[in-house]
């Protein structure tokens, strides 16, 4: 069993952003994660993308930011248990909740606050014959590590922005890029579509359009597609094949808890606190909804905040806790570290 102060579950950026306002309020926390990294949407979907809208970071790429927050809460110790799912609640009778995970792990706290993001994400997969034996041995849905393919044969299919974010990247790591699309027309950012036209034209990107990939070929590993062109097959040699027709959001066990749940979000009170239905359970970033709801990053921020003020009032009830800025309090971590302004020097003037 595993007692913490806070539950979070969820270490997408909000989640991590949590321990750091915990910690300010000397609360522990601990992480829980179905992916097997921090970062969330972060590091499993675009690590290497930038982000614009991120308060003092006029650009950072994605990757980075969590490893920001991590260096950020590193002084707090939060506990990680990464590569397990939230399954269960059981509420007991001094309040407090007990989660299992589905590996069977225990966390008892008495506050839980769901930072799960938009639940786990599942992609949209092409019904294509024998697509499952080919994942992980040369299909891919995900690119993590842009490095894996440096010098190979690399088909993406889509025709919305990952596809064409992808190819662009890839252009100057892969030895072979080509992109597949049903229709001629891309759905994405403009300037992106120019930028794909651009290296179609100059032939560091290959385009079949409109093209369908209906069937996959090797005997262990991947070793070509088979395209649909104009009524006619052929076959095309490649390493990797990468489909990105998007990705499905679900909840997942978190909507069998009996909470308030809305268009696969979870209902909370945004005019206090961001608690949901059930005392004591928080929803905070993309997983909540409310009235008037942005799902940014910069929002999820100040949720966690407010979140972790009204946590310090149900561990420590009845106990006043008075707002400091760090500017003049500094920031003392678990680990014995603290962090300071430099003191004003008194010194009088003759």
């Amino acid at each position: 069993m595993i007692k913490t102060d806070i539950l979070i579950i969820g270490a997408g950026p909000t989640g991590l952003f949590a321990v750091f306002e915990a910690g300010l309020l000397k609360l522990k926390c601990h992480i829980l994660d179905a992916l097997p990294q921090a970062g969330g949407q972060l590091s499993e979907l675009y690590p290497k993308k930038p982000i614009y809208d991120i308060p003092g970071f006029p650009e950072v790429l994605a990757g980075d930011l969590v490893d920001n927050l991590m260096e950020q809460i590193k002084q707090f110790e939060p506990g990680f248990t990464l590569g397990e799912r939230a399954e269960t609640i059981e509420k007991q009778e001094d309040g407090t909740f007990i989660v299992t995970s589905n590996k069977g792990k225990k966390f008892h706290a008495p506050v839980v606050a769901i930072a799960g993001g938009l639940g786990s994400f599942e992609p949209r997969k092409p019904l294509i014959e024998d697509i499952e034996f080919y994942e992980d041995k040369g299909i891919k849905y995900f690119i993590k590590n842009p490095e894996k393919f440096r010098d190979k044969k690399v088909v993406i299919a889509g025709g919305g922005d990952s596809a064409l974010d992808w190819s662009i990247f890839l252009s100057n790591v892969a030895s072979e890029v080509t992109l597949i699309h049903r229709r001629n027309e891309f759905r994405g950012a403009l300037d992106s579509v120019e930028k794909v036209q651009e290296l179609k034209n100059s032939g560091k990107i290959k385009m079949i359009t409109p093209g369908e990939v209906v069937g996959l070929k090797g005997a262990e590993h991947l070793e070509g597609v088979v395209v649909e062109e104009n009524g006619a097959h052929r076959t095309i040699e490649t390493d990797y094949f990468i489909p990105l027709f998007g990705l499905t959001p679900k909840l997942g066990p978190i909507g069998d808890w009996g909470l308030d749940i809305e268009k696969n979000a979870i209902k909370v009170n945004n005019a206090l606190d961001y608690q949901t239905n059930i005392p004591g359970i928080f929803a905070i970033g993309d997983v909540n909804t409310y009235p008037g709801k942005l799902k940014l990053i910069l929002c999820g921020f100040h949720e966690a905040t407010l979140m972790c003020q009204a946590a310090y009032q149900i561990i420590n009830p009845g106990k006043r806790y008075v707002l400091k800025y760090t500017t003049v309090s500094g920031v003392d971590g678990f680990d014995g570290t603290r962090k300071e302004a430099p003191k004003a020097v008194v010194k009088a003037i003759v």
